[in-house]
């Protein structure tokens, strides 16, 4: 059960690779959820520069009316600093390689964990694992929405794209993990 567990592991990790560079250079997912230019960059840029100088997510709130709060309909800001910049960017490209490795190993031991009757049935044990995608979409992706976060629609695009990661990835660990006792068939 460990090889199967590392080999549905693996394979499910390229399989989200795989989507990830469809989703980003084909699809340019990044670009029109988390990617958006300001029109007036340059001088946005130097404000933040100037003004955020430790790590963190920050919320740019109007300036509170005295005795009425926050004025409505006056934009709120979310704003994140990671600490680094590009030079970063050559290390910090195995990250997410890593992290969905780690992920789909994870995702395949749960399976094995799984009972006789999910491992024995493929689409069930796919809908194990898009169900890994599911738990993300809805704790981890739709409270982005907010204020100071994404719209509702980057939210929900977020979290499809996050679905459909996972149900990639339920296809291939579903199809190499194996009921315990299961016969090799074709493969």
């Amino acid at each position: 059960m460990p090889k199967r567990i590392l080999i549905s592991g693996i394979l499910g990790a390229i399989a989200l690779m795989i989507w990830t560079f469809v989703a980003g250079a084909i699809l340019q997912f990044n670009l029109k959820v988390k990617m958006n230019q300001v029109p007036n960059e340059r001088a946005v840029y130097e404000v933040l520069k100037a003004n955020v100088v430790a790590p963190g997510a920050y919320v740019v709130n109007p300036e509170v009316a005295p005795q009425q709060g926050f004025p409505f309909g006056e934009p709120v800001f979310g704003l994140t600093y990671a600490g680094f910049g590009h030079e970063a960017a050559g290390k910090l490209v195995l990250v997410d390689p890593v992290i969905g490795l780690v992920s789909c190993l994870i995702a395949a031991w749960l399976l094995s964990k799984a009972s006789f009757r999910v491992l024995s049935s493929y689409s069930r044990k796919v809908c194990f694992v898009s169900g890994i995608g599911l738990l993300i979409a809805v704790f981890a992706d739709l409270p982005k929405y907010g204020i100071g976060g994404y719209p509702a629609k980057s939210a929900l695009m977020l979290a499809a794209y996050d679905i459909v990661a996972w149900t990639l990835a339920g296809l291939v660990i579903a199809r190499f993990m194996r009921a315990p006792g299961e016969a090799r068939e074709g493969a």
